[in-house]
């Protein structure tokens, strides 16, 4: 059984049909729709330059796989000692093995999930009734959050001239992930594009319970919107696992083989593991992981305990804002060293280095996409900094820490 009609679930389906398992297996989704790409849902779906068709995920085509649907039904109760799920339509399935790849839900501000108007941007849904209302007419947008999320939606927004305001509490977007010098080049690019950026400020609350709103922030200002775009992070969709008998902590944890439990693996953003390579339990959120989480857990099911391999990937993300294509390989934290390897910051084509502890812990690259690559596979191979620093021609620039 496979709890979670997403990217990582049907990559787990697709790698136990590859690896020779023919037996039942039965796929469970909360939304209506199978298996369909998210990264563009911020950007072509939202913009309207694509139709929600076109990012279905072939592997969910109906007969494909041979798997059997519960679509629109969400998992309610797990019995580790009868190796069954409850859903929500009332059944209760067995299980030989279980993968759980059941996601996250988005943070919502307090106060706001009656208001209309007011939307986070996590299914396909979300991304049409955003659309809808921008196609019907609205012009100001107020997007709350400038991760990756909201600083895409931001860029999308502008790049359909509609009126847009960035509100981030950090002193810079993306801060926690690439850190403030970084950051402050992406809140650059973003100002140039005629987004008014409110950086180091909050929302004390949104007024208005229909029509246009009233973003009153916490320095006392307020923006006015037709629509408010929440992008505050997300929760790992473990609450219907509490009193399983798996350990819970800020996701489903698992050991360094994507086990949570004997018959049970987890996969994608619900999975919180030890990654030897970094030396850290971490999650990771990006679509590429869970391409390869989903296959790396089905691969544990059919593998015994003593020959199953850690899972330690380097993980990867990209981002497309304007025309910037952001991508990193790697962890940064906010106290990395951080050196510019390639290009610069003021061309806003560059790559540049994160490191600690002596080793290249992490590369972002804004529009150098060759230099990812170069860098992802050092990484895996121990790259030590003063190395890398001394291989980069010319002479790196180094900007501090990457606060």
């Amino acid at each position: 059984m496979i709890i979670g009609a997403s990217l990582a679930g049907l990559r787990a389906a697709e790698t136990l049909r590859s690896m020779g398992f023919d037996g039942s297996i039965s796929v469970v989704g909360d939304e209506p729709h199978r298996p369909y790409d998210r990264p563009p849902l911020s950007k072509q779906v939202l913009t309207g330059e694509w139709e929600p068709s076109r990012i279905d995920l072939p592997g969910g085509a109906e007969g494909r796989l041979d798997v059997t649907w519960h679509l629109a039904t969400s998992a309610e109760h797990l019995d580790l000692g009868r190796r069954e799920v409850s859903l929500s339509d009332g059944q209760v399935l067995g299980y030989d093995g279980l993968v759980l790849a059941c996601g996250a839900r988005p943070r919502t501000l307090p106060g706001t999930g009656s208001l209309d108007g007011v939307f986070a941007l996590r299914t396909i849904d979300d991304a049409m009734a955003i659309r809808a209302r921008l196609e019907a007419g609205a012009r100001r947008v107020v997007v709350v959050g400038a991760g990756f999320i909201g600083a895409e939606v931001a860029a999308s927004c502008r790049s359909l001239g509609l009126a847009v305001t960035l509100v981030e509490p950090l002193a810079q977007p993306l801060a926690r992930v690439v850190g403030e010098r970084i950051g402050a080049v992406v809140a650059d690019l973003h100002r140039d594009h005629g987004v008014d950026l409110r950086l180091g400020v909050g929302v004390d609350r949104i007024e208005g319970s229909d029509g246009p709103k009233r973003v009153v922030l916490t320095d006392g200002s307020s923006v006015d919107a037709d629509i408010v775009v929440v992008g505050i992070g997300v929760v790992p969709n473990v609450a219907w696992l509490e009193g399983s008998g798996l350990t819970l902590d800020d996701g489903i944890v698992c050991d360094e083989t994507t086990s949570a439990a004997p018959g049970v693996v987890a996969a994608g953003d619900v999975a919180r593991w030890p990654n030897r390579l970094f030396g850290e339990m971490m999650r990771v959120e990006h679509w590429e992981h869970a391409l390869d989480m989903g296959a790396a857990a089905a691969r544990r099911l059919l593998t015994s305990d003593h020959e199953a391999e850690p899972y330690s990937p380097v993980p990867w993300f990209w981002s497309d804002q304007y025309d910037r294509k952001i991508q990193m390989a790697g962890r940064a934290r906010p106290d990395d060293d951080v050196a510019v390897v390639a290009g610069s910051l003021d061309d806003r084509r560059f790559c540049a280095l994160y490191g600690r502890d002596g080793k290249v812990m992490g590369a972002l690259a804004m529009n150098m996409p060759a230099q990812v690559i170069r860098y992802r596979r050092a990484i895996v191979e121990g790259l030590a900094w003063d190395d890398a620093l001394a291989a980069a021609a010319p002479a790196p620039a180094p900007i501090g820490d990457a606060s």
